[in-house]
């Protein structure tokens, strides 16, 4: 979802390295960079890179394919609830409610102390670490994201027949796919590379999200 709005593609070592060069100079890895431990071995280069993606983030104005996911769930008794693995905040600046989101990897736009200090996490008012699930991380905080769990699972259960929509969700971290797949719902897959499904519920549709969300409602 977030690639339609130019941000970089992170499925691989190469689309994130021709984002960051820097980094590709040093055969740093987005792994290795967006690691629980890189702030504590290495903090300017962490800073430098979260810090980069903050601004690019806040800047980016969402494509078109978040009007016409709101446009569909206006259409639908119950609306939608997005779960999204993306950091971005890009479907809160598109108009959906904070009330119907999982961020389940967390969200570049809030903060956290890196050794919960506090507990508390709060909103973004300058560069700094974010409260983001990264590899290998101990120190995520996950008491924002996990009330926004309880108010999907109160969501579903209201729900007669939902129908899951998965944009871009990869194999390589799971997250999405394995949400989507065990609400045991009917399922649209719009994946470039994998878009297979096995059963007859499902279908799915080999191109980019906002190509794919055109095609749905044309």
């Amino acid at each position: 979802m977030g690639v339609d709005s130019g941000f970089p593609d992170f499925r691989g070592n190469e689309g994130f390295w021709k984002a960051y060069p820097p980094l590709a100079k040093t055969g740093i890895t987005f792994s290795e960079i967006a690691n629980g431990e890189a702030f504590v071995e290495d903090p300017v280069r962490s800073w430098g890179f979260y810090g980069h993606r903050l601004a690019l983030y806040s800047e980016t104005v969402p494509h078109a394919g978040f009007a016409l996911l709101n446009k569909l769930a206006k259409t639908k008794p119950q609306g939608m609830f997005v779960f999204t693995s993306n950091v971005d905040g890009q479907f809160q600046k598109a108009g959906v409610s904070e009330g119907r989101i999982v961020e389940c990897h967390g969200s570049i736009h809030h903060l956290q102390c890196s050794d919960d200090c506090t507990g508390a996490i709060w909103p973004v008012d300058a560069v700094a670490p974010p409260n983001i699930l990264r590899f290998s991380d101990y120190r995520w905080n996950a008491r924002r994201t996990d009330t926004q769990y309880s108010r999907m699972r109160a969501w579903v259960d209201i729900v007669r027949r939902p129908v899951v929509l998965e944009l871009g969700a990869g194999t390589a971290v799971p997250s999405v796919r394995r949400i989507g797949e065990c609400l045991g719902a009917p399922l649209v897959r719009i994946n470039p590379r994998e878009w297979l499904v096995k059963d007859a519920d499902k279908a799915g549709l080999p191109c980019g999200a906002l190509e794919g969300l055109k095609l749905l409602l044309s």
